[in-house]
């Protein structure tokens, strides 16, 4: 494992594409950001596993958006 230090606003380059840059560090917590074409998985850890399958743009992209924006159930206005 690499283990760097980066300040706010610092990027590090894992590959040729893909960025991940230090958005903000308040106390004990770092928010990133990762730039990766859409063919890289990106993923929170703890989300690989769970049993919700994975979960692509594609895929996303075919579902209506109130169910997207958990407001099914919801009278249409």
């Amino acid at each position: 494992m690499l283990v760097l230090s980066r300040k706010q606003n610092e990027r590090i380059r894992v590959g040729d594409s893909v960025v991940v840059t230090v958005v903000r560090v308040s106390g004990d917590k770092v928010r990133i950001g990762i730039e990766a074409p859409p063919h890289v998985r990106v993923l929170r850890d703890e989300l690989e596993q769970e049993l919700l399958g994975e979960v692509t743009l594609e895929a996303a992209s075919e579902l209506p958006i109130a169910r997207l924006l958990g407001l099914t159930g919801m009278a249409r206005r």
